[in-house]
């Protein structure tokens, strides 16, 4: 159901600190720490000797250390050291290449080489200010998915902070280009919703005049999706409005499966207005907390509904095209993905 080779955020970086965490990602149970330089390490969560999690140990002097009977992991997967005990002879686990980088935590949990990272501008320029968080979600991370590349729920949802009728009334464009997919939907001279009158008081422009609003959602495998918000004074050119006239953001969503029936979901707001005000930061993260709670509920009923009856098909409206061509983007890299294994397997049973 989603495709392994490849790089996910298993956490934010202040996750991992003093102690180990036990994260699963893509149905690999792993333990991430740092070693004594502090460069994080993930290891498959399971000591070698009884199998107990090695996310219940601790971390000493850089090295893992087991919590059921000491046994010390090294960071390449071979056992250090046990007290008592010779360990040379001991299994290996696995070691998941690991990448600390623009505030996350990245694995790559597949067995394929691992490819360079996606390169996110507003994570490297000091002109833009990030607030984020996670949530675990019970539901298919396609769900979620569906969810963001679709955003005329909004208006029912969200209808106390970003929602408006406007949403609904305005026509939606899907594209894709390769592997990726773009949705995007444009409302002129509509009145700003409750969240975005907070964003244009932060940003000291006025919050009772119409604006022209903005979604551009683009959706890149595995599981990465930027929406591009905004609302700009109506009159002044829009999406394209220059910075004085408008507040638009990058609206942040990194969706990590853990297993077929969960996730983990990493949501933020990249801004490229004020990116030195902390309090605008830290009020923006609360509002889009709250509103992503509010997905969370509906998406974890919407997931019990759909294990309840499996019979059922779902319809596929104009509306969904983002989330279909996502999914089609997906079961093409799944393909891939087998089809690169299969080879493998075939030329190596070849070998022997």
């Amino acid at each position: 159901m989603f495709p392994k080779n490849a790089w996910y955020v298993a956490a934010m970086a202040e996750e991992v600190g003093e102690q180990p965490l036990g994260r699963t990602v893509c149905k690999e149970p792993m333990v991430l720490y740092r070693n004594a330089a502090g460069s994080v390490v993930a290891l498959e969560d399971f000591c070698p000797h009884r199998g107990a999690p090695l996310s219940l140990g601790r971390v000493v002097e850089g090295q893992l250390v087991c919590g059921y009977h000491g046994l010390t992991m090294g960071c390449d997967g071979k056992t250090v050291a046990m007290p008592g005990q010779r360990v040379r002879g001991f299994p290996a686990i696995r070691a998941f290449p690991a990448i600390e980088r623009y505030g996350f935590i990245w694995v790559w949990p597949g067995a394929g080489v691992p490819t360079p990272l996606p390169s996110l501008h507003w994570a490297e320029s000091p002109e833009w200010a990030y607030g984020g968080g996670r949530y675990h979600v019970q539901c298919d991370y396609r769900l979620m998915v569906d969810n963001l590349m679709d955003l005329t729920h909004e208006t029912y949802v969200h209808a106390n902070s970003i929602g408006q009728k406007e949403i609904d009334e305005a026509p939606v464009n899907t594209k894709v280009n390769g592997d990726e997919v773009v949705t995007s939907r444009f409302m002129n001279g509509v009145h700003a919703p409750p969240f975005w009158r907070m964003a244009l008081r932060g940003n000291g422009l006025p919050e009772d005049q119409l604006v022209d609003r903005w979604q551009v959602c683009r959706f890149t495998p595995p599981s990465h999706v930027m929406i591009e918000v905004g609302v700009a004074l109506a009159g002044h050119g829009g999406y394209e409005a220059p910075p004085q006239h408008k507040v638009s953001a990058l609206v942040v969503d990194f969706i990590t499966p853990e297993t077929d029936t969960s996730h983990h979901y990493f949501w933020g707001m990249a801004r490229h207005f004020k990116p030195e005000d902390a309090a605008l930061t830290d009020s923006i993260r609360q509002g889009q907390g709250k509103i992503f709670s509010e997905d969370m509920e509906m998406l974890e009923r919407q997931q019990r509904n759909l294990l309840a009856h499996p019979e059922r098909k779902l319809l596929a409206l104009n509306i969904d095209a983002g989330g279909v061509q996502s999914r089609r983007v997906i079961d093409r890299w799944l393909q891939a993905e087998q089809a690169a294994t299969g080879a493998v397997l075939a030329s190596a049973g070849a070998a022997g």
